[in-house]
């Protein structure tokens, strides 16, 4: 309880705004993601979540407000944030002619955190990744392996900070499953993570937090409380509302 009461914050968004094309997409957004809690951020095609991703990765500037990542700002210092984030996109970018262990290792090491092949396999073990596969061309690796690779590589480069695009579109229930108790295991090693996604229900099953942005506003956040942790049916009346008059 004591982490409620005093939050660690590791993402942070004050009063941001945000243009892209010459069109407002984030009009004072106000978003905070603690030490070991994982937040669902929900909204339709269009709302400001993938913007909100790219504004914490340094990728755009914001015209108004403040970013952190770890105490770190993303605008004035996007490298040193970015050391501070895994940040794994809805299509997970890997070398294919590389293998998973090989693709961790190259990566680390482009991190400026090289680690030696026994770290390498117990992250990708720690990841649920089958021995067998380590080894192998991730040509061949569905969306959830791919997935695998990429948390192993946040493992082993011990991040504060994940942020994941859609992570569970395209997965099926066992796969989105696995991926949360992934997810659970990075929140236990106290790891903020911020994921966008559409899937209420995966949300609701993993999430310590839901808030629901619309046209470029939070408009509501819902924390996970009691046994259920969340009412999925009022939580999905509130996700429909906002696309109501789309």
């Amino acid at each position: 309880m004591a982490d409620h009461h005093l939050p660690e914050p590791v993402l942070q968004a004050r009063a941001v705004t945000a243009s892209y094309g010459g069109r407002t997409i984030l009009q004072g957004l106000d978003l905070q993601v603690n030490r070991g809690e994982i937040y669902a951020l929900l909204g339709s095609n269009g709302a400001g979540k993938t913007t909100t991703l790219s504004l914490f990765l340094g990728f755009l500037a914001p015209t108004a407000g403040s970013l952190r990542v770890h105490g770190t700002d993303p605008v004035a210092d996007p490298d040193a944030a970015r050391r501070q984030l895994a940040y794994i996109p809805e299509n997970v970018a890997l070398y294919e002619h590389l293998s998973a262990r090989e693709n961790v290792a190259y990566l680390l090491d482009l991190a400026g955190q090289p680690e030696g092949a026994q770290a390498i396999d117990q992250a990708l073990r720690a990841a649920g990744l089958a021995a067998a596969a380590h080894g192998q061309r991730v040509a061949g690796f569905s969306k959830g392996m791919r997935q695998k690779v990429a948390i192993a590589l946040a493992l082993a480069r011990k991040v504060p900070a994940l942020l994941l695009d859609e992570p569970t579109s395209g997965l099926d229930p066992q796969a989105t499953a696995e991926f949360n108790r992934l997810l659970a295991l990075l929140r236990s090693q106290g790891v903020a993570v911020l994921m966008v996604t559409h899937d209420l229900l995966s949300a609701a099953d993993v999430a310590d937090r839901i808030g629901f942005i619309d046209a470029g506003r939070l408009v509501e956040e819902v924390a996970a409380s009691g046994d259920e942790r969340f009412d999925v049916r009022a939580l999905h009346r509130r996700y429909a509302t906002p696309g109501a008059t789309a």
